[in-house]
């Protein structure tokens, strides 16, 4: 069957909207065949220049939204016993580089979470696939002066 598009918009660092937005979706269309992950936010700089604060929702963006929302639409494809989730992360889930420790950090995260959920999802057979890309070209946000993003990229 061939579904016409819908457009949700879905802000992955706002914890709290994603089950919302999954049961919109659920709603929608009746199931989930194929999740893909691919939202992210990084930031540079010395990890003693950057806040807790910014670590946190550079953690919330790349870590908590993506296990949120494949969460949030696992039951259903469990019920079904059919799907597949890809995580597109990078490759500093493997390696760390210096001045990209909170990036690193959430990468490396969502890696081990989505290597348990593999093994863990075989036995419904629901594939979980976690790309590991080189660097890649991002677009830079420039907000107003003084303000603590000015130095995140999404």
């Amino acid at each position: 069957q061939t579904y016409a598009p819908k457009l949700i918009l879905l802000d992955i660092t706002d914890i709290s909207c994603i089950g919302d937005v999954a049961k919109e979706i659920l709603n929608c269309y009746g199931c989930v065949d194929i999740l893909i992950n691919n939202a992210s936010m990084k930031v540079k700089g010395a990890v003693q220049s950057i806040s807790l604060e910014l670590d946190k929702k550079i953690m919330d963006a790349n870590y908590f939204g993506p296990i949120t929302l494949t969460k949030a639409i696992l039951p259903n494809m469990i019920s079904r016993r059919t799907g597949q989730i890809v995580l597109i992360n990078s490759i500093q889930g493997k390696i760390g580089i210096p001045f990209r420790a909170a990036y690193a950090a959430s990468k490396h995260a969502a890696v081990g979470f989505f290597d348990c959920l593999r093994a863990e999802m075989e036995e419904f057979d629901i594939s979980v696939s976690t790309v590991n890309p080189t660097f890649i070209c991002s677009y830079h946000r420039q907000p107003a002066p003084g303000n603590w993003e000015a130095s995140i990229w999404k």
